[in-house]
């Protein structure tokens, strides 16, 4: 069987948990979809483009002749509905099956029909209060928590020097655009030395660099209690991971402004072996806007986190999405957030224009604007995005980065170089840009190697050496 996955970081990691139980159930993955018996797809069902991109797979899954099995968010969400459009599916399961996919697939290929999930508000399977919830998470289905003891449930699809590393799942804010709660959960923070163990097993599989994710890192903790560090437990965790045997790098991910703590700023800019890099999900900067959104700050509030950062770390890495379009929108809070846009100077912004998402409290929104509308801000504010980035990265000229190898091609650059590729610590995996190292052929991949900006195109580095790279042993 083969295993396709869409969508985000917290996917692949859904992905590898479904790799380990079905290797643990005696099936055997191959990269190989036309020689598959079945196709299992872990889709996304987070906006309309990543669910059409879900539906061409399945559809292109089903072209094989293999069965084909739809797992994931959208599979979540729509369930039945699902199922009920797509019948070149065989089946559409929800996370609830994943304890026992493999007899499932068992079942598929034996021709068994296995009936739709039937899709239910997951906030409603975990109590209110957070702190009364890891007992209760016990007996429920939380993809990524698949439990810790002497072996990790958990299977590498790929043997990059990276990995992401769940520590929590769910999401407690309300935020009006969003639907991701409703098929998600409730927030869930994963305990302390359940991810720890799971870091020591990545870290034996070549993995030099760990990822957090979760739908919201900086609750991490909330619900675990004082004895565990409560609310300051993401704190704790950090120097954990990177004290760890063959760990060079720990990123953490989605982190809310409104719950960004200064103890929280300061142990990711300060701690050893955790990377500079702060990954905010802004949104806009407007308080109209953002008040529509059931989100907190402004501006200004936006801009003193910022600053408050770059106070511990100037050369800190900071990323950001923001939407531009949303109901009731005006000329004067598109300006409000090209103010902030301008006087942040992010390293890697993600813009985009809204939509309505099924369920959500902005679908019924009055203010609609109209779809060339959305496009013009869209490109208004892709332009100076692109500008603005684009300084931050000549700003780099001259400074010193670690880069953590991870390609090298056989190819010749214009200097008679080959072309090693990378990451510093302001660049997370496929989203913000790259370094492109020159002068070091002899490097290895998921090497860490100390490096000099020397150039820059777009948010993109080339980089050299600060020091000769030794030849690898004989």
């Amino acid at each position: 069987m083969s295993l396709l996955t869409l969508g985000c970081a917290r996917n692949e990691v859904d992905s590898e948990e479904l790799a380990g139980r079905l290797a643990a159930g005696g099936w055997e993955l191959t990269d190989d979809a036309e020689g598959s018996d079945v196709v299992v797809v872990n889709t996304c069902g987070f906006v309309e483009s990543a669910k059409k991109d879900s539906v061409d797979t399945l559809l292109a899954a089903s072209d094989t002749g293999a069965k084909v099995v739809a797992v994931g968010c959208m599979a979540e969400r729509y369930g039945n509905e699902l199922a009920d459009s797509l019948p070149e599916a065989d089946a559409v399961l929800g996370f609830d099956h994943y304890p026992q996919l493999a007899e499932r697939l068992d079942d598929i290929a034996a021709g068994k029909a296995i009936a739709a999930h039937t899709p239910a508000d997951r906030r409603t399977l975990l109590p209110i209060s957070p702190v009364q919830r890891p007992a209760a998470a016990e007996h429920v289905t939380v993809p990524g928590h698949a439990g810790w003891g002497p072996r990790v449930l958990r299977a590498r699809l790929d043997d990059a020097p990276f990995a992401a590393l769940k520590i929590a799942s769910g999401c407690d804010r309300r935020c009006s655009f969003c639907a991701i709660p409703s098929f998600r959960g409730s927030f869930v923070s994963r305990h302390p030395d359940e991810i720890v163990a799971e870091a020591q097993w990545l870290a034996t599989q070549g993995v030099r660099e760990l990822f957090l994710v979760s739908e919201n890192s900086t609750s991490y903790g909330k619900d675990l209690g004082r004895e565990l560090g409560g609310t300051r437990a993401l704190e704790a965790l950090l120097p954990r991971l990177a004290g760890i045997d063959g760990v060079d790098r720990v990123r953490v991910s989605y982190l809310q402004p409104a719950e960004t703590r200064p103890d929280l700023v300061r142990a990711i800019a300060t701690t050893e072996g955790v990377a500079d890099y702060f990954d905010l999900s802004f949104q806009h900067s407007s308080e109209a806007v953002l008040r529509r959104m059931r989100r907190f700050g402004s501006t200004d509030s936006f801009l003193a986190l910022v600053g408050q950062i770059r106070e511990y770390a100037p050369e800190a890495g900071i990323r950001t999405n923001v939407i531009v379009g949303f109901p009731g929108e005006t000329e004067a809070d598109l300006a409000e957030l090209e103010r902030f846009l301008t006087g942040a100077r992010l390293d890697a912004v993600g813009v985009f224009g809204y939509s309505d998402e099924d369920g959500t409290e902005a679908e019924s929104y009055e203010g609609k604007l109209d779809e060339a509308t959305i496009a013009e801000r869209v490109a208004r504010i892709s332009a100076l995005v692109e500008e603005l980035t684009t300084q931050r990265a000549e700003d780099r000229i001259g400074k010193f980065v670690d880069v953590l190898v991870e390609s090298i091609t056989e190819s010749e650059t214009v200097d008679g170089d080959t072309e090693v590729i990378g990451r510093a610590a302001h660049q997370a995996p496929e989203v913000d840009g790259e370094c492109v190292v020159l002068g070091a052929g002899s490097a290895k991949v998921g090497e860490l190697i100390r490096c000099v900006v020397v150039d820059s195109a777009g948010v993109d580095l080339v980089v050299r050496p600060a020091e000769p790279v030794a030849d690898p042993a004989p």
